[in-house]
């Protein structure tokens, strides 16, 4: 299973919702790869507790040998680093990545990642890090997917943003991979005590979109975990938001 996280909307948790997912799958004993492909690079830091500095070692060592056409190289393996948790690879974010979308685009390079992890061999499941834009690398992670989970924060400017993102998704669909379902829109920062998160997400249901049935609690917790470098399942398995991670993992078609 190839799974991105995508939202063009900033602050809704895609970084949050990819480390402590694929951190779950990897406590169950998989093999677990996390794909970081956002020049700010919240992913890495927070599944390595800092920055590669050599762009070398990172995801845009990948797509220079991308743009050099040198696959004789090291090929995408040899850029998956182990984390500090067993069982669970990144491939880390670099800020240089930022400078290499234009060349990437302008040579259409849009499929070199799907093709690469394709005839990638020994992970159970991939999970895929994503900008806030729809830009050359977000559209390269929905070509190499065949699943979307879309992070939705309950309010009206996110309700208007999930419309457009979901005919952008569409058209991925429809001109380069027919392969890609939208497994679910995440409701994050649900408070359930207020009117105005339940009312929006029940019209948003009523509309016949693919809400998931577990919603995930706002908390300091997750800050927290953030700053220790450590998804929910390591750094407090007992909390309410662990077991809502769980909840959702579960409801993605997997046994908890």
């Amino acid at each position: 299973m190839r799974r991105v996280v995508f939202n063009q909307k900033g602050g809704v948790g895609k970084s949050t919702i990819t480390c402590n997912l694929a951190a779950i799958s990897a406590a169950q004993g998989k093999r677990v790869l996390v794909l970081d492909l956002d020049p700010q690079g919240n992913s890495t830091r927070y599944l390595l507790g800092h920055n590669p500095e050599n762009p070398t070692e990172t995801l845009a060592g990948f797509f220079k040998e991308v743009l050099s056409f040198s696959f004789n190289n090291k090929g995408i393996v040899g850029y998956i680093h182990p984390t500090p948790f067993d069982g669970l690879f990144l491939m880390a974010a670099h800020p240089e990545l930022q400078d290499q979308q234009g060349k990437l685009e302008a040579r259409y390079k849009m499929f070199k990642l799907r093709d690469a992890l394709l005839g990638l061999e020994g992970y159970d499941e991939i999970y895929i890090d994503t900008p806030p834009a729809l830009n050359f690398f977000t559209r390269s992670a929905l070509i190499a997917a065949n699943a979307c989970l879309i992070p939705f924060d309950c309010d009206d400017f996110s309700r208007q943003a999930l419309y457009a993102l979901l005919a952008n998704v569409q058209e991925i669909q429809q001109d380069h991979n027919d392969q890609l379902e939208i497994e679910g829109i995440i409701v994050n920062q649900f408070q359930s005590r207020a009117r105005l998160p339940k009312a929006l997400v029940e019209e948003l249901i009523g509309e016949g979109l693919p809400i998931l049935g577990t919603y995930l609690s706002p908390s300091i917790r997750i800050r927290e975990s953030h700053q220790n470098a450590k998804p929910m399942i390591y750094f407090d398995p007992r909390h309410k938001l662990t077991g809502e991670f769980q909840a959702l993992y579960g409801a993605l078609g997997n046994p908890v």
